[in-house]
């Protein structure tokens, strides 16, 4: 049964062609906050708006508001915006950025930090995103590679669910690795010793990897059998 919801999970983060935001709940209340992609930048990155436009969704911070996902080319970082309601964003409030390049999705709460962006909320929105204060989901990557740079890489991670070892192989370089929990915890430092780490001792359930590469970060959603 939880091989069955894992790869249903997986099915459905991989087909998504929305994002869903909760978050900054003091400035834009305790409310989802669905974005669909609108365009594709120069850079090939894809920018989410929160479309349809609904002049009548409420933001106790800001009035009424829309959001957009884009990536800034001239700081390199993604940004989280809003506007006053109406959804031209021609004089935007920068509200988070994220120094994670990944494409052509934006960075979940997992890769980077979404970094509050105080000159704009005052420190309202409560920090930094984190599991902790929001909701990030959908067409969002825990990966700066895409799939399909994966792909060309020829990148696996297996058995998975894993009994014992967890083998890596492909044409990237890890540096290290970092087991953490599904709530984001991290739990400790694994040991990599000729391309796999040793999981025997790990408590079956749903885990985390954060491997730190030669080509960025890359998060592995594993399950310890």
């Amino acid at each position: 049964m939880k091989k069955l919801l894992f790869f249903v999970l997986l099915s459905s983060m991989m087909n998504a062609q929305t994002i869903t935001f909760k978050g900054c709940i003091p400035l834009f209340d305790d409310q989802n906050f669905v974005f669909n992609k609108t365009g594709t930048d120069t850079s090939g990155r894809n920018i989410y708006v929160t479309t349809p436009l609904d002049p009548g969704q409420d933001c106790s911070g800001l009035g009424t508001c829309e959001f957009k996902f884009q990536w800034n080319s001239s700081t390199s970082k993604w940004e989280f915006l809003a506007d006053s309601g109406n959804g031209d964003f021609v004089n935007p409030f920068l509200i988070y950025s994220n120094t994670s390049s990944s494409a052509p999705n934006p960075p979940d709460l997992s890769l980077g930090t979404w970094v509050e962006n105080t000159a704009a909320t005052s420190g309202g929105c409560g920090g930094n995103l984190s599991s902790s204060n929001a909701t990030l989901t959908g067409a969002v990557q825990s990966s700066v590679l895409s799939t399909s740079d994966l792909d060309r890489l020829d990148f696996k991670a297996y058995p998975n669910p894993v009994k014992d070892y967890l083998v890596f192989s492909g044409n990237l370089k890890i540096k290290s690795v970092e087991l953490i929990s599904y709530s984001g915890q991290k739990l400790s430092e694994l040991t990599l010793t000729n391309g796999k780490v040793n999981l025997s001792n790990l408590k079956k359930g749903f885990y985390i990897l954060k491997l730190d590469t030669d080509k960025g970060e890359k998060t592995i959603k594993i399950i310890k059998d």
